[in-house]
């Protein structure tokens, strides 16, 4: 055993990749259907650190990995943070802030009457709400404070390992609390109605449906499409074809409609009782499967001039006689609207003239293997903004100053970014699969290198208060779910199954959202926690900052 130890003391990479590797093993094992995933590197890297103090990553690929991982999550949350303030789902949000300023109460509360440690408290904060960003957050927080005090290299290690053994002892009632309180508050009558809701926001993952209607609605005939449509083309709702007596077309924003056309609408369940107001009537007739005329085909999106152009600014249907109907980015189809932003790697349903798709294809590149590639050039240039913003000293009341550090700098690089996508020839997007790759790589980097300098407390501190962390970190994931799930659905209108998305998203927990799903089978659960994700993250990282700067 000494001689293993000694190897991967010398070996800062070997301990890495083992530490990644076995993190990697145990995170993929399944019980009861609840896994511990990329979490389960932080608990490894503290096992190998509690075996021997030489056991250290070095610090930076600890500082990459955040950078990394900060960046990465910003650029990918950049568009939907931004759009998540509609009057809907700003109730929604507004209601989630209050539940995590809550949740930031209890914590600083259990400091003040229970005599805790404050950076282990806010490590609880973190694990408590399974956050591993708000973490990175706080250890950078600390690290700074220290280091502007004047505080020795030993003083500034041991303050910055015990947010993280906080975290660890926290985060698995995090998890496990949330889907027991999901479990046995659905079992209350009055919180689980399943009617679901008048409206919901942005971009719905449900299913989506191609159907046939016949226009006799007098209020639409002699219209054009485009005015006909109106709002609802902002709610997923497109016309893909039409047949006006034996001819079918493309429906084109100038189409005047008249009585008896058949236009073909794409969207989910709500846009078509939409679209059945509208038009008037159903129709049984089958135009969807004629392609003689017109045919369609998935189009992977890589050609960098179209990259980060929206649906408006593209117009296809003039451009190139061809109709977008639904779009594919990651695991997700939705149905854009005309000021959908096409980013590199989108699978995108093109309906054009047959003949004419190898020409579309052309435009939007088609490209595999381009879509696949990370851009570096913008990748740098990101990291570089984020890391010049971070470091820049910003002024505060009194005369002192802080920084935002290696955290909170690329966080907001990426963004700002992510919502402007563009900038002259630079698009700033990256396909969801290579941000989703190079995120996970930051992450295990990150968990990994936190993870084995905190293990040489972990034991020390789990004998000493380790128990009383974790009675706080489950009263804080209590607390938080019981009030979610009980003023939820009568503070916002919404069915469980919806709240149990937005509490997910508050959770910033897939493995929530997984539950919700399977127990559910609802597909609103997807879309409040899509609308309330992005703002969830950006204030559990605030707050743990703040409580890292109150409680050090």
């Amino acid at each position: 055993m000494t001689g293993i130890l000694d190897l991967l003391a010398e070996s800062p990479v070997l301990l890495l990749f083992a530490v990644v590797g076995l993190g990697s093993l145990v995170g993929s094992i399944r019980v009861s259907g609840f896994s511990l995933g990329p979490a389960a590197v932080l608990f490894v890297g503290i096992f190998f650190g509690s075996l021997d103090p030489r056991l250290r990553i070095p610090e930076m690929i600890y500082i990459l990995g955040l950078v990394l991982f900060v960046y990465t999550v910003g650029l990918q949350s950049g568009p939907t943070f931004f759009a998540s303030f509609g009057h809907r789902t700003l109730r929604a949000n507004l209601f989630v802030l209050g539940i995590i300023i809550l949740g930031a109460i209890l914590t600083y509360g259990w400091v003040w009457l229970g005599g805790l440690d404050g950076p282990s408290m806010v490590g609880v904060f973190c694990g408590s709400l399974t956050n591993t960003p708000a973490l990175a957050e706080s250890i950078e927080t600390i690290r700074q404070l220290l280091g502007h005090a004047g505080a020795t290299a030993a003083e500034v290690r041991l303050k910055t390992s015990t947010p993280v053994i906080g975290y660890s002892v926290s985060y698995p009632f995090g998890v496990i609390g949330m889907l027991l309180g999901f479990h046995l508050m659905g079992k209350i009558p009055r919180l689980a109605r399943k009617s679901e809701e008048p409206a919901s926001p942005g971009q719905s993952p449900g299913t989506i449906l191609a159907q046939t209607y016949k226009v006799v609605n007098p209020g639409v005939i002699g219209k054009p499409a485009v005015s006909v449509l109106g709002e609802q083309s902002k709610h997923g709702l497109v016309l893909s074809r039409m047949r006006r007596g034996e001819d079918t077309s493309l429906v084109y924003n100038d189409t005047v409609l008249q009585r008896d056309d058949l236009v073909v609408a794409v969207g989910d369940a709500m846009a078509q009782e939409r679209a059945r107001m509208l038009f008037g009537e159903e129709s049984t007739a089958d135009i969807q499967s004629e392609h003689k005329v017109l045919d369609f085909r998935r189009i992977e999106v890589s050609d960098k001039h179209v990259v980060g152009q929206s649906i408006q600014e593209l117009n296809l249907p003039r451009m190139l006689d061809a109709t977008i109907t639904r779009i594919r980015r990651g695991d997700v189809d939705f149905v854009p609207t005309s000021g959908t932003v096409l980013e590199r790697g989108d699978r995108v349903r093109v309906l054009t003239w047959a003949g004419n798709l190898d020409r579309v294809a052309r435009y939007l590149g088609d490209s595999v293997r381009s879509s696949s590639e990370a851009d570096f050039l913008s990748l740098s240039l990101g990291f570089v903004l984020g890391v010049i913003l971070g470091v820049v000293p910003l002024p505060l009341p009194g005369g002192g100053t802080f920084a935002l550090g290696f955290a909170g700098g690329p966080l907001i690089s990426g963004l700002v970014l992510g919502r402007i996508q563009r900038t002259g020839a630079i698009n700033w997007g990256m396909p969801y699969g290579v941000n989703l790759t190079l995120r996970q790589v930051g992450l295990v980097l990150f968990l990994a290198g936190i993870g084995t300098k905190a293990g040489d407390g972990f034991i020390q501190t789990m004998m000493g208060d380790g128990g009383v962390l974790m009675a706080a970190g489950a009263t804080v994931t209590t607390i938080v779910t019981v009030i979610g799930l009980a003023f939820g659905p009568r503070l916002l209108g919404l069915s469980y199954p919806s709240v149990l998305g937005l509490m997910s998203g508050l959770q910033t927990q897939p493995a929530c959202l997984a539950y919700a799903n399977q127990r559910e089978g609802a597909d609103s659960a997807n879309v409040w926690y899509a609308a309330v994700y992005p703002l969830s993250m950006i204030a559990k990282i605030v707050l743990a900052q703040v409580l890292a700067a109150r409680l050090l």
